[in-house]
């Protein structure tokens, strides 16, 4: 049976007379099956970091929206992503994380693969002793790579492989951050946290991108830098987000701070920007610290959000980094109530997906105008002119 295709043409009106995206985006499983694979799979969607995997042999299992995948640091020290299957019987390969000694082993049959995915051995395939067969060619049967691209420490997936490269699809972001375009030193177990939030995972890139809700959700934070301080970041069909003028370092009991990037225009010595990079990574920087916040969807109603931070220099002050951590977790802490009572909301069946303040929701539209727009695409038959 056919489910029912959601009408998004006031989605993709003006601001000042559009709606947001139909509440089926948010709670229906096959409209969430249509976005996973027009929103997160045909684009660069974010799937860890590489700091998962800091040693060579390293490799950490990961859902992706469903899709079993790992990633490893092969013997050449670079980060790969593979699907998690095996190619014999479909057999999961990897199911905790764990440091690769030799090859990758199936633990159904045997079946070895290389950390660059190649089959290396196939014990008994031609009987037992025989670990040849001519109809086994293990050139043709290595693991399936999933096209991948590394950015701020981001490791980008291209499931579906329709995307523009990594560099023309980000260019306007890579030019606008060329400065923290630099070795990003990842603070450690202290510096990495796990949120698990009972909403969409887009209502978490809709509240992130915008600065209105401020003096009521994060008081504290709008204590010293305030609505007003914050501008509006937008770059259609590509990322949007917030900025602020007014950022305060934090500081020890001495009165130290955590060290400066090198090299970074001095605006950014009170200034901090904030970006939803589309479809699901959230990005911070400062002139001390930069952060990462990976969406990943647990089906349509639920969100796991690994945060990550990074300084400009190794070993950091340890006790300062607890701080920045917690102050972090904090502040995002205080968004989980709005984006849950959001994902309640949607389930009023008569909610028309709501309006947008043209002042202030600029970043969330544009984010509505992007996912409408990959639906759009994936529904136009094949033949359609573009």
């Amino acid at each position: 049976m056919q489910h029912p295709i959601t009408d998004l043409s006031t989605v993709r009106r003006p601001i000042e007379n559009a709606n947001g995206l139909p509440n089926a985006h948010y709670i229906d499983p096959q409209t969430y099956a249509e976005e996973r694979q027009a929103v997160l799979f045909d684009n660069w969607a974010g799937l860890a970091v590489a700091a998962d995997v800091p040693e060579v042999g390293d490799a950490v299992p990961i859902d992706f929206a469903g899709m079993p995948l790992f990633f490893v640091r092969d013997r050449q020290n670079q980060v790969r992503v593979f699907q998690n299957t095996c190619r014999h019987r479909g057999m999961i390969l990897i199911d905790a994380p764990r440091k690769i000694e030799g090859a990758i082993r199936c633990p159904y049959h045997s079946w070895c693969y290389s950390t660059e995915g190649a089959l290396v051995s196939t014990p008994h395939v031609g009987g037992p002793g025989q670990n040849t067969h001519a109809g086994i060619d293990r050139a043709l049967l290595g693991l399936i790579e999933i096209r991948s691209f590394i950015w701020m420490d981001v490791i980008f997936v291209n499931v579906s492989n329709a995307a523009p490269p990594f560099e023309v699809a980000n260019a306007d972001l890579l030019a606008r951050w060329a400065e923290f375009d630099k070795p990003l030193y990842h603070g450690g177990a202290d510096s990495r946290f796990q949120l698990e939030v009972n909403c969409n995972w887009k209502l978490a890139v809709e509240n992130y991108c915008e600065s209105y809700h401020l003096p009521w959700v994060h008081p504290g934070l709008n204590s010293y830098s305030r609505l007003e301080d914050h501008y509006h970041i937008e770059q259609a069909g590509k990322f949007s987000g917030q900025g602020t003028w007014v950022y305060r370092q934090l500081k020890n009991d001495n009165g130290s701070t955590f060290p400066d990037f090198a090299d970074i225009d001095e605006k950014w010595n009170t200034a901090a920007e904030y970006i939803s990079v589309y479809p699901n990574v959230l990005l911070g920087v400062h002139r001390d610290h930069s952060f990462v916040l990976v969406l990943l969807p647990q089906g349509t109603e639920k969100t796991v959000e690994n945060v990550h931070l990074y300084y400009a220099k190794p070993n950091t002050d340890a006790d300062l980094r607890a701080r920045n951590a917690e102050q972090w977790k904090s502040v995002f802490a205080e968004d989980i109530s709005v984006v849950e009572g959001m994902q309640r909301g949607r389930h009023g069946v008569q909610f028309d997906g709501g309006r947008f303040s043209a002042v202030m929701d600029g970043p969330t539209h544009m984010f509505h105008d992007w996912v409408a727009a990959q639906m759009q695409r994936h529904r136009r038959p094949p033949d359609a002119a573009e």
